[in-house]
């Protein structure tokens, strides 16, 4: 990687890099990783779904394809693909694979899922010095992260400890892409870190959409590997 101490980031991302160990890893454009989830459908859901899942994302040329499986009961499961290619996000969910029951695209669907692919940053550290990204400073712990890329704008704000740990990625998103949808404050927080490969990521997260009823806390996700090529 290159010199940071050359580089206009704020001093927080900088120690984020180096406390990572992102500095001394070595050099990648595509992460493989796997997954399990634990997933509300509805903020009024009870009980879990249960998920794996797994993602390919690029670094040099921005884009990932995740593709899930979830188990809705003991007769029924989902697939799901979501991706974000050319700046552009599409999202297929199937019965049994062969059913389709959402096919979700347009202008909020790439913005969200942009905004999805700077948050998992945290996974690849490396696309923090991507020419598509440009960096704020907010405060001593925190800065927001823009990004633009092929007709496609996205932003949100890393938070970090003082150790320049990643602890929460905070974001304007759409629900979807319905005429009548707004942005709603969606969060992703830090429970847990581990190393791969030599690198510190968040190994254990949730996610969490602030609705005006309240929070509504949907996605329990759980790292079981990771690889850089």
């Amino acid at each position: 990687m290159m010199n940071l101490d050359s580089m206009n980031l704020p001093e927080i991302v900088k120690k984020w890099l180096h406390s990572c160990g992102a500095m001394e890893c070595k050099s990648y454009s595509k992460v493989k990783i796997g997954q399990k989830a634990y997933m509300k459908l509805k903020p009024t859901q009870k009980e879990w779904f249960v998920a794996t899942a797994k993602q390919v994302s690029v670094i040099d040329v921005p884009a990932f394809e995740w593709n899930v499986k979830m188990k809705m009961n003991p007769l029924m499961w989902v697939s799901g693909r979501d991706t974000f290619v050319g700046g552009r996000g599409h999202m297929v969910i199937k019965l049994f694979s062969f059913f389709k029951i959402v096919n979700a695209a347009g202008g909020k669907i790439d913005e969200g899922t942009m905004q999805r692919y700077l948050g998992e940053m945290v996974w690849m550290p490396a696309l923090a010095l991507s020419p598509y990204i440009t960096w704020e400073k907010i405060d001593d712990l925190s800065a927001r992260a823009t990004m633009d890329y092929m007709g496609t704008t996205g932003s949100g704000v890393f938070h970090f400890d003082r150790d320049g740990n990643f602890m929460k990625f905070v974001a304007m998103r759409f629900r979807g892409n319905e005429k009548g949808s707004v942005r709603c404050e969606w969060v992703l927080t830090v429970k847990e870190h581990a190393r791969f490969e030599g690198v510190k990521i968040p190994s254990r997260m949730e996610a969490t959409w602030m609705l005006e009823e309240g929070p509504w806390t949907w996605l329990q996700l759980e790292i079981k590997g990771l690889s850089f090529e």
